[in-house]
């Protein structure tokens, strides 16, 4: 990544504390940028601290203060609950509300140079593939959510330079679940290939990610036909041989179980969810392991070419950050 910039830069992440944001900001103030992280959740790293304000951002007079008594040259909009649980778009209010907040708020910075929304790859349905950037599918309240954040930017377009980045299964240091688990059912042993199934999906490391974020955070994307860009890694991966790579770096070889026996498994984890019993295998897992999820990186590598990490480098980091982070 380069690091040329101008000093007097500010850079206003909001969810720096977040798994995304944790690496971004490590990332800025290792370049010497000011920065600013308003979350309500503490930071992960404890020098963090220093650049972190207590603020939700559906609270409009906190949020609005600290923004304008920061001014900000740039904004990295991360913010949002992420989990899969709420059951109405209610649940997810600082998807919504949050946006529509700092929408706001940007209209009060004259000399804010770029914003970046950040939506998710779950406005659509896992592997289809959007006509335009405003065709929706979301099958998830968390993905309906993204979408009324999405809507709400069109509606109102900040007045400087601005995109929406639609991340996709970002993974690496400080991630959680549900990325977190895939390394951690393979580092016990305890994953399994499903038959000969290939199945392709578009996963990214997260040192590409921020890679891409701060190259669209600093380019300009003034084309209205093209504002959103996915985050993600190019090819996609297959995971089979993702697991395999883990597994050898790790000094073993995933074994293959039958097809029939899985589905037999996901059957019995279904009938277990009746009675509110959690079990690994169900449909919807079984389902989303063995169907495809490519999203399209054309625009995004248009401004961000080539990958500063490899697989297998992202692989060691990971490793090695989950194996200092064990809990003893």
């Amino acid at each position: 990544m380069g690091n040329s910039k101008i000093m007097a830069d500010r850079i206003l992440v909001t969810g720096g504390s977040g798994f995304v944001g944790t690496n971004i900001i490590e990332d800025l103030i290792s370049k010497e940028y000011e920065v600013l992280n308003i979350d309500f959740k503490e930071v992960r790293i404890n020098d963090h601290k220093a650049f972190w304000k207590n603020i939700d951002i559906r609270d409009f007079n906190d949020f609005y203060n600290a923004v304008l008594e920061f001014n900000p040259d740039y904004i990295i909009h991360l913010a949002a609950r992420t989990d899969l649980d709420g059951k109405t778009i209610e649940d997810y209010s600082s998807n919504i509300l949050g946006v529509e907040n700092l929408l706001k708020i940007v209209q009060d910075l004259p000399k804010l140079k770029k914003v970046i929304i950040t939506s998710s790859k779950f406005v659509t349905l896992n592997g289809y593939q959007p006509k335009n950037q405003h065709d929706y599918c979301p099958h998830t309240m968390y993905g309906e959510s993204k979408v009324e954040t999405e809507l709400r930017v069109w509606a109102n377009e900040p007045h400087c330079d601005w995109c929406i980045i639609r991340p996709t299964s970002i993974w690496g240091p400080w991630f959680g679940i549900p990325y977190r688990n895939f390394f951690d059912v393979i580092m016990k042993r305890i994953y399994f290939h499903i038959g000969q199934v290939k199945c392709y999906k578009t996963f990214g490391y997260i040192g590409n990610s921020i890679y891409q974020i701060e190259s669209l955070l600093f380019a300009e994307t003034p084309d209205k036909n093209n504002k959103v860009f996915y985050i993600g890694d190019e090819p996609p991966y297959e995971i089979n041989e993702w697991a395999d790579e883990i597994a050898a770096e790790l000094g073993f070889k995933v074994h293959t179980v039958p097809m029939c026996f899985i589905r037999l498994l996901a059957s019995f984890g279904d009938f277990l969810k009746l009675f509110h019993i959690q079990f690994p295998m169900q449909s919807f897992r079984y389902e989303n392991m063995t169907k495809d999820g490519t999203n399209d990186m054309k625009n995004t590598y248009k401004i961000a070419p080539g990958q500063p990490f490899s697989r297998m480098e992202g692989i060691k980091a990971t490793i090695e950050w989950i194996r200092k982070h064990e809990v003893k």
